[in-house]
């Protein structure tokens, strides 16, 4: 039987325990509001994920998880070519760059937040192309779906209960009498306390930051039950829009 249909009739969740369960072998193509997934399994386990515009290549992935810095990333990307991630594994393996392990955990862990972003799509018509395998030019992983479900279902409960608390994220923020002063924030929190302002709405914060629905749902609490922020009406999304991305730029 083929599987495809909809996201609103089948979570992620039910997808991934299903191919679990049926040990498939083949890529969950997935085309959401925006971007488009593909997740590619073996035996029923993940192999590989890409979203979007994500490259994804291993140089990638290993500037991003710090494991190489700036100047070598660019010597590597310049050095490599079309040099397959294969490759250019064993070169950087070979070159003492980084091990074996370093190379398979960051790779599992960048195709594992593949996932956790998919777990926040909510719209969507999905299929599974028991034709289309792991691209052969990647290095391709094993990882077990059992934890990756687990973590999903609990963070779709988590984003059911900050819905309930935030129903609409086209309303905007405003800072409270409370000082911003002797408060530790991380980066992603400051990231948004930036743009409070009533002109900017949270999806047009979230947007411009890059942040997910439950990203910005949950530092948006987060505030909410500190007291440093209440809910505002909004002016000019237009304008709130430009002015935010502006900003940012």
């Amino acid at each position: 039987m083929a599987l495809r249909g909809n996201l609103r009739d089948f979570t992620i969740t039910q997808l991934l325990n299903l191919i679990n369960l049926a040990s498939k072998t083949g890529t969950l193509v997935v085309d959401g509001p925006s971007e488009q997934a593909h997740i590619s399994f073996r035996d029923g386990k993940l192999a590989y994920a890409r979203i979007g515009k994500e490259e994804g290549s291993l140089a990638v992935v290993l500037h991003k998880a710090n494991k190489i810095n700036a100047n070598q990333y660019r010597a590597i990307s310049d050095r490599a070519g079309q040099m397959t991630d294969k490759e250019l594994g064993l070169l950087l393996i070979n070159a003492g760059y980084v091990t074996q392990e370093d190379i398979l955990m960051n790779l599992q862990g960048y195709f594992t937040e593949m996932i956790r972003k998919l777990f926040t799509w909510v719209e969507g018509i999905f299929r599974f192309e028991n034709e289309l395998l792991p691209p052969e030019d990647r290095i391709n992983v094993r990882l077990d779906l059992e934890n990756i479900i687990i973590e999903g279902s609990r963070q779709l409960r988590e984003l059911e209960q900050l819905q309930d608390e935030i129903p609409s994220l086209d309303m905007a923020l405003k800072f409270t009498e409370r000082p911003l002063t002797n408060v530790n924030l991380s980066v992603e929190e400051w990231k948004v306390v930036k743009f409070v302002d009533p002109k900017n709405t949270m999806r047009q914060i979230a947007n411009t930051n890059k942040l997910s629905d439950i990203e910005i749902r949950r530092i948006v609490y987060g505030l909410l039950q500190a007291g440093l922020v209440n809910g505002a009406s909004c002016g000019s999304g237009d304008s709130a829009k430009s002015e935010a991305v502006s900003d940012a730029e």
